[in-house]
């Protein structure tokens, strides 16, 4: 689809800086993008840490302006702390920020040129900011749109997965603060920018500590979770969201609580806006967005919003490969979210059989550190490629249960949740759980995972009472997919007890076992989804004329996996990527490399090393942040070492030092 006539004939100005002051006197930095005709007119907000002024200034002008040229008064703003705002960030969703967002949207509301109707949106932090405006919303927020966030701050986020930890969270503890750490432009601030700049530096902190902390789901990670208050949601929400994507389990989970404010949509792709999404299908993000902003937004009285709850890509069997264009399968729209009925599948022996077997089996998981070298990304960062490879490798490290050949198509809608008697030898261990389609001829592909730690009760809250040997009966619930295992294949759960590179290992590792019996599988179906409809508008073109030129040094790289003396070494790297803004003369470039390595002998231990730059180059001269953190796990927990150096045209502007110490569950005091 192209640019809709009204917005080719109807272009649009912008503010490049306005500052927007906060209750306690701090000022926010926004970029303004204004409609032609007379005001007022309905307002969209993005508030996020990003730098409006370059770091995604691209993203920005791919929404915004479209938004703009058909009716919207449109801002990005910085938060408090970031960019070319004011302030201090000390962690992510402070209680600052979510006043901020509030304060924020009372003050579009207050302006002359806004007819007090004003709309929220973003993709990560953004939207879950969006979804966090949202509870008890101000009165002139009147709808939403959150792409790629979390409800589940905890379970369904970057940092912690079944209360294991990720070495996202690790990577992203390096990442964060070199954003904080770069400077306002004094071009748009002004001649204080450097006063705002070194305020900020002394004041930087280093959120990682709280996110390693804070290994369960107590007051910490339920702060910012929208899941424990959707009964005080009270605007309408868009979820968006993409099955390589992490975060996309937040979609179902919200339109199933609340049906009656939710519409979800879930495609194929990683962590991006759906019209930049890969793997495709991508979709029309603007056009999608544009037609829910004149539902809700409008001052007219709108048309009836036609559309069902659900739109979800189902996917299907295909070759697992690192990188994939296009994902195979079909749109699917289901207007009534529940479950309808289920199948169940109880373990026995290597076997998942229709119904109880008469024996009860104990069987030992293998305990391999190199389960896991076949997993790829999360999908949390969006990098080109990094998808499941064929899971035969990790199968064979792992304990496996199959389903006899299927005598037809089965769709898995929903969120598949394994019950299960498992017994340990230690207080913390870690369960990893696996489904996959198999072929005839033996290639297994990745339906979706899920990791348990066991010292964790079911509510992920506290640690339980250890008693080695005891079995202990656990639920754990898979992320929500849509899927058809294709008739002839198999059903494979495959069960480990590490899953490196991905998840920190729990040192040494535990002897894990699991009772058969009524241990069982359930996999949930709807009977609702039928194929879609409408079809989605196709990816156009935005902007129509870029301001920007992209340079890059290559692709991402990925070494392969290396094997020696017992230790497993793996890296990736992306080279030097500037992106340059001619008309600004502002230039910023980032690069980052990245190494891991286990020691697969029976002491163990793994490392995860991570160095990140950022430079920004403009007429009054050059920022440079450099980033490094390095982590070693072993018997004893986790330690981290950090370092963060920032650089002005040369010189050490600052330069902070981070150690830490995380013992095991087992050396708490």
């Amino acid at each position: 689809m192209q640019m809709s006539e009204f917005a080719k004939h109807n272009t649009v100005n912008d503010t490049e800086h306005c500052w927007i002051p906060m209750p306690d006197g701090i000022k926010l930095a926004a970029r303004i993008w204004w409609p032609n005709g007379n005001a007022p007119f309905p307002a969209i907000v993005e508030f996020i840490p990003y730098r409006k002024r370059d770091m995604v200034r691209v993203r920005d002008e791919r929404n915004h302006p479209f938004f703009a040229a058909h009716g919207y008064v449109c801002l990005r703003v910085d938060m408090r702390g970031s960019g070319d705002s004011e302030g201090h960030m000390p962690d992510m969703y402070s209680i600052d920020e979510l006043a901020d967002a509030r304060h924020l949207i009372e003050w579009i509301a207050s302006q002359p040129w806004c007819t007090g109707r004003i709309g929220m949106f973003g993709t990560s932090w953004g939207g879950t900011a969006s979804l966090q405006a949202a509870i008890s919303a101000p009165a002139p927020l009147k709808a939403i749109i959150a792409n790629c966030a979390t409800t589940n701050r905890f379970e369904d986020d970057i940092h912690w997965m079944g209360g294991a930890l990720l070495t996202d969270s690790l990577e992203w503890g390096a990442t964060l603060p070199a954003i904080l750490a770069a400077p306002p432009d004094a071009a748009t601030v002004g001649e204080g920018w450097f006063k705002i700049w070194q305020k900020r530096l002394q004041a930087l902190t280093f959120p990682l500590d709280a996110w390693i902390e804070n290994r369960t789901r107590g007051q910490y990670w339920r702060h910012g979770s929208v899941i424990h208050n959707v009964a005080k949601l009270t605007c309408p929400i868009l979820a968006v969201g993409g099955w390589t994507d992490r975060y996309s389990n937040s979609v179902m989970r919200l339109v199933q609580t609340r049906p009656d404010l939710c519409w979800g949509v879930v495609g194929a792709w990683g962590h991006h806006y759906p019209d930049q999404g890969e793997p495709g299908p991508a979709i029309s993000f603007q056009d999608l967005a544009l037609e829910w902003w004149n539902h809700w937004l409008k001052d007219e009285p709108a048309k009836s919003l036609n559309w069902p709850r659900l739109r979800l890509w189902r996917r299907e069997f295909e070759p697992p490969e690192n990188r994939i264009n296009k994902r195979r399968g079909t749109w699917v729209e289901i207007a009534q979210p529940a479950t309808t009925e289920s199948r169940t599948l109880y373990l026995s022996a290597d076997q998942l059989l229709g119904q109880p077997s008469s024996e009860s089996l104990a069987l030992d998981l293998p305990n391999d550190l190199r389960h896991g070298e076949c997993a790829g990304d999360t999908g949390y960062f969006g990098r080109v490629g990094g998808l499941p490879l064929d899971q035969s490798a990790d199968d064979s490290r792992s304990l496996c249960f199959e389903s006899a050949p299927l005598t037809e198509d089965f769709d898995l809608i929903g969120a598949a949740q394994l019950t299960i008697n498992v017994a340990r030898d230690r207080v913390e261990a870690q369960l990893v759980c696996r489904l996959c389609e198999v072929t005839p001829d033996g290639c297994s592909n990745l339906v979706i995972r899920q990791l348990r730690n066991l010292a964790l009760d079911e509510t992920l809250d506290t640690f339980v009472p250890y008693c080695a040997g005891e079995f202990v009966r656990y639920q754990i619930e898979f992320p929500s997919t849509a899927y058809r295992f294709s008739q002839g294949n198999r059903i494979r759960l495959s069960l480990g007890t590490s899953y490196w590179p991905l998840v920190w290992p729990v040192f040494p590792l535990a002897l894990v076992r699991v009772m058969t019996g009524d241990s069982h599988l359930r996999l949930p179906q709807n009977h609702n989804a039928k194929l879609l409809s409408v079809p989605f508008p196709e990816p156009n073109k935005q902007p129509i004329q870029t301001t920007w030129k992209i340079e890059s040094q290559g692709e991402l790289l990925r070494k392969q996996l290396q094997v020696r003396n017992g230790q497993a070494d793996f890296a990736w790297s992306m080279p030097r990527v500037t992106l340059r803004f001619p008309k600004l003369r502002i230039a910023i470039s980032l690069e980052t490399a990245t190494r891991y390595r286990v020691d697969a002998k029976e002491s163990g231990s793994a490392r995860f090393m991570i160095d990140h730059t950022i430079e920004i180059c403009r007429p009054d001269g050059t920022a440079k942040i450099e980033s490094s953190l390095t982590s070693k796990a072993n018997q004893n927990g986790i330690t981290v070492e950090a370092t963060l150096t920032t650089h002005f045209e040369s010189e050490v502007i600052e330069r902070k030092v981070w150690q830490f110490d995380y013992p095991t569950v087992a050396n708490l005091k």
